[in-house]
């Protein structure tokens, strides 16, 4: 492996920052790059992606050969995700060739007419879109075979020109139908679009690239605000850390602290609601907690109180570490959070944990009741409940824990409070049946390529990517959908 530096001007940058990461840097520099993939899959939006990025993070002028669409629809279709060809165009640095009205048109005429662009604008990036067309349009196979040898010897390695190739795939069909043609490109990518939880999943698979062990074949990606791909999920360290600030609350909502969480919830939590938060296999408790922490955070910061049955594996200091590392000051915590576990899982004292029998369901809830009654007494607001479902069927039954679910959360509605009933997996699907008819939201968290998918049951949403948002110097959710 070369140095950081060497690495950088071996390769050139794909425009996309995850498929960049995946690729140690991007493609190789001089490459034939075959983009296949069924109609609708993203590859005019990625190769415009691809070009644009060029010339404006790079100064690398670029050229779309396009045998499928007019000029005009082009840059009226890019400019809707923010790429502005026309100033491109007038500042020399892309050039747009298209061959709709040519009828078996002689391979040299064309690849002459891309040489001419190519030295016009000293372009370093070209599009062929598509090798399927031209192929269909020129008189004989051998012909479109002699265009591709040609591009890859003339423009691709002679002029230094990376070169994506685009292929489609008919509809109904997986395979690439390449002959010679995967055998010359030094990378074939394949764009998918499938089904996920029945609702649209995209992803990308990196069949081949020369020069790079790729760790991630498999990555999701969505084309909503241009090509976004994801890498797996891991939740970094923060650059800064500054104290949770608290956030104001929507009229008749509890926010999320999260723009886009928000968004997908109609506008932050609904007062007076209850919340399924379901759990998919290989999604940590620290990946979860991201979605319910800051909501945590918000309620104490504004000094209304938080009342949290940990879910089981979640130690009670878990707890108390992640409120103490939000930066809100100690006395807030212990006046406004309460811990609650059975008395069988501790024998300290804490001023904020509060210790249930764990013998009769009932008078357990009773307590639990009072608590939050004294809770809205001291601050006039409904507190924050945070149940961990599971630890609540391992201590009473299935049957009791749903019927204390039940009266929790017309209990949380009455006193126009937000409660969160946390469900891992490892159930019966008949168990998250039975909690989705108590609870106002439904909301599953699962993993997928190693990146996180948040959806909603109830009501029902589109596939969105999670990420965690540091540029409030705290973890924030963030949600991208999938389009």
């Amino acid at each position: 492996m070369g140095s950081p530096k060497e690495n950088l001007l071996s390769v050139v940058s794909t425009g996309i920052g995850g498929l960049d990461r995946v690729l140690e840097g991007g493609f190789p520099r001089n490459s034939l790059i075959v983009l296949a993939g069924n109609p609708g899959t993203g590859k005019t939006i990625f190769s415009a992606q691809f070009l644009y990025c060029g010339a404006v993070d790079h100064d690398e002028g670029g050229v779309y050969v396009s045998f499928a669409e007019d000029h005009e629809s082009f840059i009226q279709n890019m400019r809707n995700f923010g790429f502005d060809f026309k100033r491109l165009e007038e500042e020399g640095k892309f050039s747009f060739l298209e061959f709709l009205t040519m009828e078996k048109e002689a391979a040299s005429t064309i690849v002459n007419m891309i040489l001419r662009e190519i030295s016009k604008i000293n372009a370093k990036r070209l599009v062929i879109d598509s090798y399927s067309a031209l192929a269909q349009m020129l008189e004989k196979p051998l012909e479109a075979r002699k265009f591709l040898h040609t591009i890859l010897g003339k423009i691709t390695r002679l002029l230094g020109c990376t070169t994506l190739l685009i292929v489609e795939i008919p509809f109904g069909q997986e395979r690439i139908g390449l002959g010679i043609e995967g055998f010359v490109a030094d990378g074939i990518l394949q764009l998918r679009a499938g089904r996920l939880e029945g609702r649209l999943y995209r992803d990308l698979l990196i069949r081949k690239m020369r020069g790079v062990e790729v760790k991630e074949e498999r990555l999701g990606f969505t084309l909503h605000g241009g090509f976004k791909v994801f890498t797996p999920f891991k939740m970094k360290t923060p650059e800064r850390k500054e104290a949770f600030k608290p956030v104001p609350n929507p009229p008749g909502r509890f926010t999320s602290c999260s723009e886009s969480l928000d968004r997908l919830l109609g506008g932050g939590w609904p007062q007076s609601s209850t919340v399924l938060l379901e759990i998919g296999e290989n999604v940590s408790a620290l990946e979860y907690h991201l979605l319910i922490v800051p909501t945590g955070c918000n309620f104490l910061a504004r000094e209304s109180g938080v009342i949290v049955i940990p879910s089981s594996g979640i130690d009670y200091n878990i707890v108390w570490s992640q409120a103490t590392g939000s930066g809100l000051p100690k006395e807030i915590l212990e006046k406004y959070l309460r811990v609650c576990i059975f008395r069988t899982l501790a024998t300290v004292k804490k001023p904020w944990l509060i210790k249930l029998d764990g013998e009769n369901a009932i008078e357990d809830f009773q307590s639990l009741g009072r608590l939050a009654r004294s809770f809205i007494e001291l601050t006039g607001k409904p507190p924050l409940w945070i149940v961990g479902t599971d630890s609540l069927i391992m201590q009473y039954g299935l049957e009791e824990a749903v019927k204390l679910l039940s009266i929790g959360a017309t209990m949380i509605r009455e006193a126009r409070a937000l409660g969160f009933f946390i469900l891992k997996p490892g159930y019966p699907r008949t168990v998250s049946q039975l909690l989705n008819s108590i609870v106002d939201i439904h909301l599953k968290i699962v993993r997928e390529h190693g990146a996180l998918i948040l959806y909603g049951l109830k009501p029902r949403t589109c596939l969105n990517f999670l990420e965690a948002d540091f540029s409030k110097g705290c973890p924030l959710p963030k949600l991208t959908p999938i389009r």
